[in-house]
This record gives C-alpha cells, structure tokens and sequence, in this order.
C-alpha cells in the first residue's frame, strides 16, 4: 500500500495517543506528507514535537470555533501545495457539564457547541476539500458506536455523532461525482485523551474487550492502518460507511 504522492490534513491530534496521531503515522509510513493543525498554544507544545517527527512541514493553528481559522489552513495548503488528497478529522467536544448530564437535562447552549465542533466541522471541511480535491479525494471523520445504541455516559455525544454518521452518507453522495469519498471510522473504546472526559470509561473499555470474539482491545495503530487503506487508490469503491475497527465488538451488541 502506497500513498507516495499524496497529501493529506490531519486534525485532531493531542498527543502520542490520539487516534489521530496513530492515522498519521500510517499514512506518512505509506509515504503521504502531511498537514498537521494544534488547536492552540497550549496544545502547541504536545503537537508539534510530533508533528515535526511525521516530517509535516505544514504545522498550523485551528480552532474550528473560532471563525476563520480552518479557512486559514486550507488557504495556506492550496498556496504550497495546490491540491489536497485526503482529509482526517478527529475532534469532538463537549461542555463538561453537558457532558455528564442525561440528554434530556443538556442545556441548548452546550448541544449548540457540541454540534458545531463535532459534527458541523467536518461538513465546513468537506467544503473547503472540495475544490482542492480536483482528482478525487478521501474525507474520514471518527465516530463511536453509542450513535447507534445507548453506550452508558456517553450521554450526549451519542446524538452528536449519530448526526456526524449521517452527514457522512449525504456528503458521501453530493460529493461522489468528484470521486470525493466519505468515511466514518468506527473504532471501539480506546483510551485517547478526549475518551478521558467519559465517566467510568475503564469499565468501558474492560467490558468491551471481555464481548469482543477475539478478546481483542483495539489499538490507535489498528485505525490507523484501515484509515491509510481507506484514502488509498484501493479504496476507490468504497465511500459512504460507517467502518468499524472494533475487533468485532458491533456485532456482538
């Protein structure tokens, strides 16, 4: 498998454990170049160590709630490289205390914002891919399994990414004809940083590996490897799925 050539977005990295960073290390092993975003200067100090380690030459900030900062990094990518091949998006926030309530007690506010960074995000990115994508492209966002059923303290994010699984299948088919394709990566509980703000997420996790058949905890290396072969040349009938690397957890749920 080969991405020699390609030039991709990353989004979404936090530190040495983010599923985004293992999706990077795959696709710069294939031979894709990179462009890193941290989201600011605190995050800065974790970001770009790594990123200078995936060779990105192109390191950005991006706060995607903040306005005109994405814009940004697409301006500064199609000024050096003209062009975009793939694109990982791997954020998703909520407040705290949204969070860690039941859904019916989320405040408007806090599902508003959930929305926006979560889901509206990658659609704002699918926007400014297309036209860098002038040869086709691939577009991956990450989602979880409580979208599909209720996942204990996944509270509102359950919502939140059942509409970021959907908006996969729409881009998936407005954007088809530019052979623009359109994933979500499924993967099963992994202990990222982001996972971290979950509510007894180590019970989580040891249950799901004990219902997984091989008894198998998947690893950000694991994603990452289906997410190369996935904005591959390989993959090119593939686009519009929810893909799950979940060592088979889905199917015994």
């Amino acid at each position: 498998m080969s991405l020699i050539g390609k030039k991709g977005l990353v989004v979404g990295i936090a530190n040495d454990q983010s599923i985004a960073f293992g999706c990077a290390q795959a696709f710069r092993a294939a031979g894709a170049e990179l462009a890193v975003t941290f989201v600011n200067e605190k995050t800065e100090q974790y970001v770009r160590p790594l990123a200078e380690a995936l060779g990105s030459k192109l390191i950005r900030e991006c706060d995607v709630s903040k306005p005109g900062h994405l814009e940004a990094v697409y301006k500064e990518i199609e000024k050096q490289w003209g062009k975009l091949d793939f694109v990982l998006h791997s954020i998703a926030f909520a407040p705290k205390e949204d969070l860690h309530a039941r859904v019916v007690d989320c405040s408007q506010t806090g599902f508003g914002i959930a929305m926006d960074v979560s889901c509206h995000s990658f659609i704002r990115m699918a926007r400014l891919s297309e036209p860098l994508m002038a040869n086709g492209g691939c577009l991956l966002t990450v989602t979880f399994y409580g979208s599909e059923k209720v996942v204990e303290e996944y509270n509102l994010m359950g919502p939140v990414k059942a509409a970021l699984e959907s908006s996969v299948r729409y881009l998936a088919a407005e954007l088809g004809g530019k052979k623009i394709r359109v994933h979500a990566l499924s993967p099963g509980p992994l202990k990222t940083r982001a996972a971290s703000g979950i509510d007894h997420f180590d019970a989580l996790m040891n249950r799901t590996r004990e219902r997984t058949p091989e008894h198998y905890r998947v690893t950000v290396a694991d994603v990452g490897n289906f997410a190369a072969f996935l904005v591959g040349d390989s993959a090119v009938a593939l686009t519009g799925n929810v893909e799950y690397i979940d060592a088979g957890y889905h199917i015994t749920c």
